[in-house]
């Protein structure tokens, strides 16, 4: 009988750069491999579709009276309705546009009235901004369940405004109990917020039914990539927080001695906004709803655990996993290679083989520090992610044990780069071979 993970697996959806072709350092050129879904996804077609249709109505928002000027007015405030019902909001929760996940945390950590509890395995979007009115820090155990309970420990002891965590860990992907965590933080006083950045792509989430008060997400991470975020959550701390911005768009009146502030979202928004970056972000919460939930977690699912399966056979790999009964993961396989540093095989995996991958500590400090490890190496699956793909990247890491690099490489600072490099770069490109290349 075939197993779930050996399943064949065909990308769910087109998306930009699926047939990129890119140069290797070897010579020649094959279609790229993007394993690098965590850190960036690319955009979905349907996205690129919406931001193509909308640029030449491109106008300014809100205060226009020209024709373009109200269709992108009414494109801009319809992408919240877009973002709210796929993350199914309650009534009392806004939609807030922002620049990033990082940017929805910081803005809503000027909101917090009192200490935010947080787990030290968080990415530092969701670490660093809550020492402005109290951060209190729980080091997770080795289970979930002994997590929860520390959680428990801490937010009943002493009152906490908000317990912060995120929804599915940038680094092993493993997914945490949002609805429980959220009784929990009810429980005891407390409102929770979950950082999305890594579960929403992957995972259907209710704001409704989880009880979760705070969502922030990147369109970045969700297939589109026009810079723009969402925070989404309930009305009275933004309400009666100090604007995120102060500027125009903020305000309903200004004298000199005084302003009368918007409620939120307008409060939080002051300037010219990124409408193409809503557009885009509603697009992709669309075609996400679009595709059946179990299909899409099945599809990753299959995925994923090939490539663990796949990598756990290579001698001196080592799969990175928090807790040892955490319930689900998205699709990130972290690992680590015996002998190699991570920088030297992303290298070696992109200039050889075409494979992008991320290396280093993925802005979770000291998540890697409690494994024990300075760097690692991050694979990331999703949507135009295909079993091809996986035996790709499976059958590179094996080559580079089995035969090693069949190109030199030098550490300079912080990366690795093939020596000599041959693939053209912006930099090194004037004859415009690279889209970036100097004109």
């Amino acid at each position: 009988m075939t197993s779930v993970a050996n399943q064949t697996c065909a990308p769910l959806a087109r998306v930009s750069g699926d047939d990129l072709q890119v140069p290797l350092v070897q010579g020649g050129t094959t279609t790229y491999a993007n394993f690098d879904y965590a850190a960036s996804a690319p955009a979905l077609a349907r996205v690129t579709d919406r931001v193509q249709q909308l640029l030449p109505y491109y106008a300014s928002v809100h205060r226009g009276a020209g024709y373009a000027s109200r269709i992108s007015t009414e494109c801009y405030e319809s992408a919240r309705g877009s973002v709210s019902r796929f993350f199914d909001a309650e009534d009392d929760q806004v939609v807030v546009f922002t620049r990033n996940t990082t940017d929805s945390l910081n803005l809503l950590a000027g909101c917090v009235p009192g200490d935010t509890v947080v787990l030290d395995t968080e990415h530092h979007a969701n670490f660093l901004p809550w020492t402005r009115n109290g951060r209190r820090v729980v080091r997770a155990a080795d289970t979930v369940e002994e997590t929860i309970a520390l959680l428990v420990a801490e937010l009943c002891a002493r009152p906490a405004a908000l317990l912060a965590v995120t929804g599915a860990s940038n680094v092993t992907g493993e997914v945490l109990p949002i609805e429980r965590l959220a009784e929990v933080a009810h429980r005891c006083g407390a409102r929770i917020l979950v950082d999305a950045a890594q579960l929403a792509p992957h995972r259907r989430i209710s704001l409704r039914d989880s009880g979760v008060d705070y969502l922030a997400c990147s369109g970045h991470k969700l297939y589109a990539p026009f810079g723009t975020g969402v925070l989404v959550g309930r009305r009275d701390w933004l309400d009666a927080a100090e604007p995120y911005l102060a500027g125009g768009g903020a305000v309903r009146e200004v004298g000199v001695d005084v302003a009368d502030w918007a409620p939120a979202p307008q409060r939080h928004e002051a300037g010219s906004p990124n409408v193409l970056g809503a557009a885009a972000i509603a697009a992709a919460c669309e075609a996400l709803c679009e595709i059946d939930a179990e299909t899409l977690a099945d599809h990753e699912h299959r995925l994923a655990e090939r490539l663990r399966d796949g990598l756990s056979a290579v001698p001196g790999v080592e799969l990175l996993r928090l807790w040892s009964d955490s319930p689900d993961s998205v699709g990130i396989v972290a690992f680590t290679l015996d002998g190699f540093e991570p920088g030297h095989v992303a290298a070696y995996l992109s200039a050889e083989h075409g494979i992008g991958v991320r290396d280093g500590r993925f802005c979770a400090h000291p998540l890697l520090a409690r494994l024990g490890l300075d760097g690692a190496l991050r694979a990331s699956v999703g949507l135009g992610t295909s079993s091809a793909d996986v035996e790709r990247l499976i059958e590179a890491v094996a080559t580079l044990v089995d035969k090693g690099t069949g190109w030199e490489y030098a550490r300079t600072g912080a990366h690795w780069n093939p020596t000599p490099e041959t693939r053209p770069f912006a930099a090194t490109d004037p004859i415009g071979t690279s889209p970036c290349a100097l004109g």
